[in-house]
């Protein structure tokens, strides 16, 4: 699905990968579920592509629901992994962090038939990994700028390409509550540290950008600031 011109995302919604061109190359920021690797070609070749133009993974952070297949795109055809420092050991024991949130059952059964369906039972561990710090410009197509933001994982970041005027938030915050259906920008429902992940926001009040992607949810087109103040608008996890 085209989200601007130069940037498709892989999947429903639900989770996020994306595609980012740059000078006829590609980073691909997360590979949400291992099923996502069956329709990866065909979004490449929406955009003139192949995987032999995928030159770097970035992840946001290392959960089971962002790492998808990004060892079989490292293995099979050699692409780098790119990670923050503080979730390398995540990349090794894949996990789902803590939920902290609120339930509706058809929204939950919905993600739950979801992650069977593309292979989320079994997310298998990343074996090679790069790894980047806070305030890094990255070496990979689009030149992403690093903001670490800890709380929904220690190593969770988002990734601010100027050159498309967006910004990939991961999960520091989502547009989507996978569990309760709810929509809007607000605190995802699963944080290694809730209260941690709403104070590293004040983070991303420095970053200029239009379009806010998240790794659940629609694409955010009102500019970061006021996705921002939505999310504050409820208040601190308690």
């Amino acid at each position: 699905m085209e989200i601007t011109p130069g940037i498709r995302r892989l999947g429903p919604g639900l989770v996020n990968a994306y595609l980012v061109e740059d000078g006829g190359e590609i980073t691909i920021v997360d590979t949400g579920a291992p099923g996502y690797w069956n329709a990866l070609p065909a979004e490449l070749a929406a955009m003139g592509r192949t995987l032999d133009h995928v030159r770097a993974v970035v992840l946001t952070h290392a959960h089971t629901d962002h790492i998808g297949f990004a060892e079989r795109i490292r293995s099979e055809r050699g692409v780098p992994i790119h990670v923050h420092a503080d979730d390398v050991s995540l990349t090794r024991r894949p996990a789902y962090p803590k939920w902290n949130g609120s339930l509706n059952l058809a929204a939950a059964f919905r993600f739950l038939a979801f992650a069977l369906r593309n292979g989320m039972a079994r997310v298998p561990p990343i074996l090679e990994v790069s790894a980047f710090g806070d305030g890094a410009t990255l070496d990979v197509p689009g030149a992403p700028r690093v903001i670490h933001v800890p709380g929904h994982s220690e190593g969770s970041v988002a990734l601010h390409f100027a050159s498309r005027d967006a910004v990939f938030i991961g999960d520091a915050f989502v547009t989507l509550d996978v569990l309760s259906g709810a929509t809007g920008p607000r605190i995802s429902p699963f944080n290694a540290d809730a209260r941690r992940a709403y104070e590293s926001l004040s983070r991303l009040d420095r970053v200029d950008a239009r379009l806010v992607l998240p790794g659940h949810g629609a694409p955010w087109a009102s500019g970061l600031a006021e996705a921002l103040r939505v999310v504050r608008s409820t208040g601190a996890p308690r």
